[in-house]
């Protein structure tokens, strides 16, 4: 059970190794310009392996739902980033329960959006919990988990991937043990909130300090990208690193480093709407910046729709 491309190694790893009964997924939804309906990563993987693919809008409130998923006979069910909460009939239907593959060090960063709250909280290390699933928010006890570092430059995307590797791995470690390890229930200090991300957090406000800024950068890079207003476009920032300089806000130095409320940071990456990703200094051979860029958070003009 999975949507986005993170759970896409797992089911990947236990298509190889178990028999997977059927793979769930978000229904598609409207992307790119033209609003057309698109599958998943786990919906399009899932089907170019073969596998029986259910995308139910909602799994609560169904009788049908219920019993079509206990009517699968299945002995366990792994979930990594489905994006539904599971009602208790889905979580007792499996023979052995259910397990969630959890990009974070339990208990900190419970919730939808672990990675990128750690990455803007100023987190030097985050990780992988295998966690076995009950009624609360990623409450259950933790079977395995694995840690790694994050490093200056990482983004989400870097780190997503990462994490989906070793995520896949743990999964079948797991699978393989789940008769010997101890579940190890989850101390509540220190648990955290890792609320899914508003659209408000893209924008950048130059009063900041240039880490703050350097952070949401990255935690919200490759999607949905944090942005600034430059003449009329709205640009994505992907990528950027502290940089020496200081001034006013917003005031650009050259290239495309820009004074921070402290310090400055340099952008290394970006991208303009309809584009690729490209580095700033080919942003730059086509793009010319003003003197100072102003806080998005002050812009409330209509801007141009991101590159898909």
């Amino acid at each position: 059970m999975g949507t986005p491309q993170f759970a896409v190694p797992a089911l990947e790893a236990l298509a190889r190794t178990h028999e997977v009964v059927c793979v769930y997924s978000q229904p598609p939804r409207p992307a790119g310009r033209g609003k057309a309906p698109r599958k998943s990563a786990v919906q399009t993987r899932a089907e170019a392996l073969g596998l029986v693919v259910r995308t139910p809008a909602s799994l609560r409130g169904d009788p049908a739902e219920a019993a079509a998923f206990a009517a699968l006979s299945a002995d366990i069910a792994v979930v990594a980033a489905y994006g539904q909460i599971l009602p208790q009939a889905f979580l007792d239907a499996p023979a052995r329960g259910a397990l969630n593959i959890h990009a974070s060090l339990l208990p900190r960063w419970r919730g939808a959006a672990p990675v990128q709250r750690a990455i803007m909280a100023g987190d030097r290390e985050t990780g992988i919990s295998i966690m076995r699933m009950e009624a609360g928010l990623d409450t259950g006890p933790v079977l395995l988990r694995e840690k790694t570092a994050i490093g200056p430059g990482d983004t989400a995307g870097d780190l997503l991937a990462r994490l989906a590797d070793m995520g896949a791995r743990l999964i079948l470690t797991a699978l393989a043990q789940i008769d010997s390890l101890r579940p190890v229930p989850q101390p509540e200090a220190g648990a955290t909130r890792a609320a899914r991300i508003d659209k408000s957090e893209a924008a950048i406000d130059w009063r900041r300090p240039a880490a703050e800024i350097c952070r949401q950068i990255h935690a919200l890079s490759p999607a949905p990208g944090a942005w600034v207003m430059i003449g009329d476009e709205r640009v994505r920032l992907l990528r950027a690193r502290p940089a020496q300089g200081e001034g006013a806000p917003g005031r650009v130095l050259g290239g495309f480093t820009v004074t921070c409320g402290q310090g400055a940071i340099e952008i290394t990456q970006a991208q303009r709407p309809g584009r690729r990703p490209m580095p700033a200094a080919e942003i730059l051979n086509g793009l010319r910046l003003p003197a100072a860029l102003a806080s998005a958070v002050a812009v409330d003009k209509p801007a141009s729709p991101p590159g898909d």
